[in-house]
């Protein structure tokens, strides 16, 4: 049964997030809060925590993961990006997005799009999230937390361990999160492609 964590969404505490990050690195999947909903993650190593995470959520080899990530510098570490596209990253970053990029030699092909050779990747505002990804010192393999036969994102922690706290290892608490999808811009061509408007402001991209 996963690990409970009671992390406070506006001063997330360190010596917690410590022990989130001791299970990710022993090969853990954790489900936690993001800007959109909660969302389930592993390590981009941990090829047995990527095969839980299709289980629980029933997914297919074609489905486009995210990598979420601390900051500019490492995103650029994971993605091919001109100087164009960085100075349009580091206008609008932190922020509610998921941008699409060529992914780079770093990133293993399990996560990446089999056809495009794209990967998702986005740099949040929650604070929880960026506590989290500077402790670990690496980025997270991500996907938005809707199971098999839901339309929406899971928003309520308490209900994520009744129904699959048995195949997590951690369920970091961050309150109750209604769903905002993210905005999705696809950064691969000449100019911006919005795929999804959501939560982020989608005007710099027009």
């Amino acid at each position: 049964m996963a690990q409970m964590f009671y992390i406070h969404p506006d001063n997330p505490q360190t010596r917690l997030l410590e022990q989130v990050v001791k299970i990710l690195k022993d090969q853990g999947v954790i489900a936690f809060p993001t800007d959109s909903g909660y969302s389930i993650g592993c390590l981009l190593d941990n090829k047995s925590g990527l095969d839980r995470i299709c289980k629980i959520r029933d997914l297919d080899k074609h489905h486009n993961f995210t990598l979420m990530c601390r900051d500019l510098s490492e995103l650029s570490a994971y993605a091919h990006v001109d100087n164009s596209t960085f100075r349009l990253l580091k206008n609008n970053t932190p922020g509610r997005y998921v941008f699409i990029l060529q992914a780079s030699k770093e990133v293993p092909r399990r996560l990446m799009n089999e056809k495009r050779k794209t990967i998702g990747l986005r740099i949040p505002e929650n604070k929880i999230d960026l506590s989290l990804l500077e402790l670990l010192g690496q980025p997270l393999m991500t996907t938005t937390l809707i199971l098999p036969k839901d339309d929406f994102a899971q928003s309520d922690p308490e209900e994520i361990e009744q129904q699959i706290g048995h195949q997590l290892d951690a369920i970091i608490h961050g309150c109750y999160i209604g769903e905002q999808p993210t905005t999705v811009i696809d950064l691969t061509n000449d100019y911006p492609d919005i795929v999804r408007r959501g939560s982020g402001d989608a005007k710099p991209f027009e």
